[in-house]
């Protein structure tokens, strides 16, 4: 008889999982309770987007001396779609920056993690998310800190690894359905988009997926619907030892075959591998990377 604590499926260095169901997440970094940094002045909240969706998103609001209102940064983790939280120490070392220095509100974008919650679920969430933050277009939303400190016409897009994949798709769908935010622009960070040879692990996570090139999901250059991208802006960052860096190539080339109107940037960080900005946001080269960003946010949020 099979022992109870046997791997069926190991997907290292994310999750194990078990033969009784069980799955055992490997990359984990602790959540932080919301706050005031006592040295910047950020505060931020939790909200639940849906009781549905059973997650938490977070927002996350610069020192503010007078009335104003600031630029919005949509963020969405990554972690390959089973790992990672909104509300993690990772998440707030990475938006510090770009909340205290531009300065921005951001907001940290939650969803269910597969394989308990399988994609296209994730997909689904981030959108309840967006369309979500659109219904404060009137000023009147569900939430005061994004009435009153948000500017709607000027919203950006960030994700990394697996979330550079979920905000592209935001992208896209806000293109299509028109829904009426300002998104000046996208920023793509160390993006995960699929091969022709399915990788195991997008195929145990989107079981209803071919996981391969063929889904536009998982593939923009199968996507019809590319073109309607919903920005003029685009920043694609890939690093130079990342096992991904081929699909940031890729993206960069199939956005501009396409027939989408704006214009790209691609950078590329020399000697450095998957999401290091991450793994060590007090490097010279991580920070060198948050300037880049910053850069973009301002010169693309200028009224």
């Amino acid at each position: 008889m099979a022992s109870s604590t046997e791997i069926i499926h190991d997907f290292s260095p994310y999750m194990r999982v078990f033969n009784d169901g069980r799955v055992e997440r490997l990359l984990i970094f602790p959540n932080l309770p919301p706050s005031t940094d006592p040295i910047t002045g950020i505060q931020s909240k939790d909200i639940a987007i849906s009781s549905d969706l059973g997650v938490k998103s977070r927002i996350f609001l610069p020192k503010i001396n007078s009335p104003q209102k600031l630029p919005l940064v949509i963020y969405v983790h990554g972690g390959a779609f089973c790992v990672g939280s909104p509300l993690s120490v990772v998440t707030q070392s990475f938006l510090t920056p770009l909340v205290s220095q531009t300065p921005v509100v951001a907001l940290a974008v939650g969803y269910r993690l597969a394989p308990e919650h399988p994609l296209p679920g994730a997909y689904h969430d981030c959108w309840a998310t967006l369309q979500w933050i659109a219904s404060h277009l009137s000023g009147e939303g569900p939430d005061s800190w994004i009435n009153d400190y948000v500017d709607m016409s000027r919203v950006f897009l960030v994700g990394e690894s697996a979330g550079a994949n979920l905000v592209h798709y935001l992208a896209v769908q806000a293109g299509v359905n028109n829904i009426g935010l300002g998104v000046r622009g996208l920023i793509l960070l160390h993006p995960y988009f699929s091969q022709k040879v399915p990788e195991k692990l997008t195929l145990y996570v989107y079981p209803s997926s071919s996981g391969s090139d063929d889904d536009p999901k998982l593939n923009p250059a199968s996507d019809p619907d590319l073109e309607k991208l919903c920005c003029s802006r685009v920043l694609v960052v890939v690093a130079e030892k990342d096992f991904l860096k081929s699909r940031g190539v890729e993206y960069n080339e199939t956005l501009k075959r396409s027939g989408w109107k704006g214009t790209i940037e691609f950078l590329e960080t020399e000697d450095e591998d998957h999401c290091f900005h991450l793994i060590n946001p007090s490097s010279e080269k991580a920070k060198d990377l948050s300037q880049n960003l910053l850069t973009f946010i301002k010169q693309n949020s200028q009224i």
